[in-house]
């Protein structure tokens, strides 16, 4: 696993020893950023939910994020995603917390305009917390929810006022692509 793209390109990145994680393949994450360049958003702060090894929000920072907080509840994990930040020289611009992603959704206060959402495909929650980022004010307007899940999960057009924009498969992988709409 490596950083595709930016300052920090061909970075090699650590991958927690865990069978609950599941790392993004360099494969699908080349396509989601390739989608995410193509669409006009910021992504000054990002934050990575489920976050494994880190991987979606380095490849942020090296595209030129300017914060990304990670949130993972596996504490190897944790320890995985500070090494890859140290190893890349990227932890003066990001925050990890080891914590449950519900839980720590609560606590946050700043909006973000990128969210990156990874959960094991077995998660129940994805739907409670995409209501949740429309409900609160932990997205900016015009800011993008970007899930990854199972293909076989089925993924409503919208929650409250995060609308999904675009959709695609990758073998086992779902994306899901929402943006939130303040006028809806």
């Amino acid at each position: 696993m490596r950083v595709i793209a930016g300052t920090s390109k061909g970075l090699q990145l650590k991958s927690p020893k865990s069978t609950t994680t599941r790392p993004t393949t360099d494969m699908v994450k080349e396509a989601l950023f390739s989608i995410l360049e193509s669409m006009d958003i910021q992504w000054n702060r990002v934050l990575d939910l489920f976050a494994g090894s880190g991987a979606l929000g380095i490849e942020s920072l090296s595209r030129g994020a300017e914060q990304v907080d990670f949130v993972e509840q596996n504490i190897g994990a944790c320890s995985v995603i500070k090494s890859n930040l140290e190893h890349g020289g990227l932890t003066a611009f990001s925050r990890v917390c080891c914590s449950d992603a519900g839980r720590t959704l609560q606590n946050l206060k700043d909006p973000y305009d990128l969210v990156f959402m990874d959960p094991p495909y077995r998660d129940r929650t994805i739907h409670q917390l995409l209501l949740q980022f429309s409900l609160t004010g932990l997205l900016n307007d015009g800011g993008v929810v970007v899930l990854l899940h199972s293909s076989r999960v089925e993924i409503n057009q919208c929650y409250g006022n995060l609308l999904l924009i675009k959709q695609r498969k990758y073998g086992d992988t779902g994306v899901s692509i929402f943006r939130k709409d303040s006028a809806h």
